[in-house]
């Protein structure tokens, strides 16, 4: 007679741990949009005040799924709202592994610890997607790496976990969340607000040139580089619009239109750091100065590349572009290393890094190559270094 209830007891308990199951699942997922979400906004908003044109960077995003598709010389709405789609589509699905594969250890956390565990969490994550999931498998698709240092994917999945701890108010169904849980999370949430309200008031300023001031110890060096790269970078385009004419290979024409959207869009954060913080129009290079820049091409040198036969248009392209990107690549380790504003310094790191990586695309690098090539171009100047090491000198 006592052997007849258990049946009805397992199958209540059973139903007990399914609802559990559920209810975390469906919290990870409401998370997955909330925490997406604030990232994308605070990667939009934010994005200018490093140096970061927040177009380009999506449409090198939707360059991972939709690959040449997506990339032309000024970001179209359909490549930027690509990439942000898939942006939010790999955060939410991280936050569906941290809350809903990882739920048994992670589900009934207190909201401090979620957050502890999430900011090392993002570390990891970003680094799946820079190492591996994007430039091997399952995208086998270089350019983000090469193009993109990893810091920046870190950020950005950084102020993805931020989040996290919200997932404490969202696993209780029907509002039964302790009433701790409950002041913490509402007050992450009007301090969450309270981020994307100061990001937006500091972003509207900044687009009509009024950013935070220069902070830097060295305004002559900062002046001299924001001019000559401006210079640098607008012959640079000039090179690359040649390319995505007339190169005959479609994918070098592509790379050479995200040359221009890229070089493009930082010369506009130069001009507008430019107003911001000096207060005067930028001085043009005077022609000593351009003579005297790394990688910077004489007038013959540029009519050569322009006039070349189609047959030897791509690999003339890819060798002059290279010397003229290993300049570019000097000029921002030089100003990486020095006592500049942390801003115009970050967003020359990110610059030598992309200049070294367009490099090695144009020389077709993939896979393992890839990575390890970012890698090494994420700590230093490694074009010009492995160049002085060849012929004893660098552009």
């Amino acid at each position: 007679m006592n052997a007849e209830p258990r049946p009805a007891l397992a199958s209540g308990a059973r139903r007990t741990i399914g609802e559990r199951r559920r209810s975390r699942w469906i919290a990870a997922a409401e998370l997955g949009l909330i925490s997406s979400t604030f990232s994308t906004i605070v990667s939009q908003l934010f994005a200018a005040r490093i140096g970061r044109d927040a177009a380009v960077d999506w449409m090198t995003v939707a360059a991972i799924p939709a690959r040449d598709w997506a990339i032309s010389s000024e970001p179209s709405w359909s490549a930027i709202l690509t990439g942000i789609a898939f942006h939010q589509w790999a955060d939410f699905s991280w936050a569906l592994f941290f809350f809903g594969v990882l739920g048994r250890w992670t589900a009934d956390l207190r909201p401090v610890t979620i957050l502890l565990l999430a900011l090392p969490w993002a570390v990891l994550s970003s680094g799946m997607e820079w190492l591996v999931l994007v430039p091997l498998f399952p995208f086998w698709q270089p350019l983000f790496t090469l193009q993109q240092p990893y810091w920046i994917g870190m950020l950005v999945h950084g102020s993805s976990a931020v989040m996290y701890p919200l997932f404490a108010r969202l696993r209780w169904r029907h509002g039964n969340a302790p009433d701790s849980d409950v002041r913490f999370t509402n007050m992450w949430t009007t301090g969450a607000l309270a981020v994307i309200a100061v990001l937006g008031a500091i972003a509207l300023f900044g687009n009509h040139g009024y950013e935070p001031p220069w902070m830097g110890r060295d305004r002559d060096q900062d002046q001299a580089y924001i001019r000559h790269m401006t210079a640098h970078h607008a012959q640079g385009i000039e090179l690359a619009r040649a390319a995505a004419e007339r190169a005959q290979d479609p994918h070098l024409r592509k790379l050479a239109m995200l040359m221009v959207a890229s070089q493009t869009g930082e010369n506009r954060i130069f001009e507008n750091w430019w107003l911001s913080w000096f207060d005067t129009e930028m001085p043009d290079c005077s022609t000593e100065e351009r003579a005297a820049m790394p990688g910077f091409l004489t007038s013959t040198e540029m009519r050569q590349v322009k006039t070349a036969p189609p047959d030897q248009f791509d690999k003339l392209f890819v060798e002059t572009m290279s010397r003229h990107h290993r300049g570019a690549a000097k000029m921002a380790d030089q100003i990486w290393h020095s006592r500049g504003d942390l801003r115009l310094r970050i967003m020359a790191h990110a610059i030598r890094h992309e200049q070294q990586g367009e490099i090695a695309l144009m020389r077709g690098a993939s896979g393992l190559a890839a990575v390890t090539t970012a890698v090494r171009n994420m700590a230093g100047d490694n074009v010009n270094r492995a160049r002085g090491t060849l012929d004893g000198r660098a552009d």
